[in-house]
Parts: structure tokens; C-alpha cells; sequence
């Protein structure tokens, strides 16, 4: 297990599983929690129709329980991942734990996918000193998913390249956008 900077456990390994069936995904939720001794970070319907489910831990244990998810998904498995060495601000951000300071710049990063958004996430955290604001998954998004983060305007302008980079890998980006200088008002409209 790892720290965030807010001191919240997270860990090392992140695998996610997203599905066209809602009932498939309580089976396969237990599957995986049942398979490897994993922590369910989150398991819920998404927009439209679909169920995700996000488990971490230790590397092998992460991949024996993806393991067994995508032998009881099979034709159900719409997309999935593991992401190996998680950045510790990814746990606050998924969980909208996270405490962050208004800086210079604010980033957006709009994805077609779940998975991509929460693969980008990750790499957005690695690249450069930013803090995590937002992370929407879906909910009320039409299968959407964005990300918000803030920092200094260069450090939100490369970590926005490196986590578009990932999402477009998967033909899926939607948008991306810097707004430097943002008012007071638009991190209000946030929280």
C-alpha cells in the first residue's frame, strides 16, 4: 500500500472492467473479489446501461482477479485495463476525496470512455506537478467521462498533452482545453 498526498491509502496496482450487462457485472464483481485478494474501489451502473468495476492492490493479485473477471464477462467485456505502479493521486481523485489549491491554469480532458479517461488520469498525475480537481465517470455524462485538474500553466499544459496522448490511443478523445487564468467562480462550480 501507498500514501496520496492527502495521506489516503491506495495501491500499487489498478485494474478496471467495463460492461454491457449490468447484471454480468454484480457476477463479475464477485468474481473478482473472490478470485485475489483485491480492494473493490468502486462497482456501479454507468451511463447507458453498462457497469464498470474498479478493483487495486498488489500487482499479481490485480491481475488474477482481471483474470477471472474476463473469463465470467465474455461476450459482456466491453473494454478493460491494468494500470501498474497507480500514482498515489489517483485513489483521492476517483473517490472526489481530493483537497486541491487554485492555481495559475485549470485542464480539461474529455473522453468518449471510462476506461481511457481513468487510464489518462493516471498518466496526467505521472507527467507533471498538477492537482487533481474533478473526475467524472459517466453518471449523467451519456457514457462520457472528463477530468479536471490544476497547477502551474506549464505543468497543465504537458500533463493535458501526455493524458490526450493515452485517450487518443483509443481513438476516443472528445476535447481537451487549458483555460489559463481561470476565475474564482469556475473552480466554485466544481465543488
Amino acid at each position: 500500500m501507498i500514501r496520496s498526498k492527502s495521506g489516503e491509502a491506495s495501491y500499487p496496482s489498478l485494474a478496471l472492467v467495463e460492461l454491457s450487462s449490468i447484471a454480468r457485472g454484480f457476477e463479475v464483481t464477485d468474481r473478482m473479489l473472490k478470485a485475489a485478494e483485491v480492494e473493490l474501489v468502486l462497482a456501479r451502473t454507468i451511463c447507458s446501461g453498462k457497469y464498470m468495476i474498479l478493483v487495486a492492490g498488489e500487482q499479481h493479485m490485480v491481475e488474477a482477479s482481471l483474470s477471472a473477471a474476463l473469463d465470467v464477462a465474455a461476450e459482456c467485456a466491453v473494454d478493460h485495463f491494468i494500470i501498474q505502479n497507480v500514482h498515489p493521486d489517483v485513489f483521492p481523485a476517483l473517490s472526489s476525496t481530493n483537497v486541491f489549491k487554485r492555481r495559475e491554469a485549470m485542464g480539461i480532458l474529455e473522453s468518449f470512455s471510462v476506461a481511457a479517461l481513468v487510464e489518462a488520469l493516471d498518466q496526467v498525475a505521472k507527467t507533471a506537478p498538477v492537482e487533481m480537481v474533478e473526475c467524472r465517470l459517466s453518471m449523467a455524462l451519456g457514457g462520457k467521462a472528463f477530468l479536471v485538474f490544476t497547477g502551474d500553466v506549464d505543468a497543465v499544459l504537458e500533463s493535458l498533452e501526455a493524458g490526450a496522448r493515452v485517450i487518443v490511443r483509443r481513438g476516443l478523445l472528445v476535447n481537451k482545453v487549458v483555460i489559463p487564468h481561470p476565475r474564482n467562480e469556475l473552480f466554485e462550480s466544481l465543488l
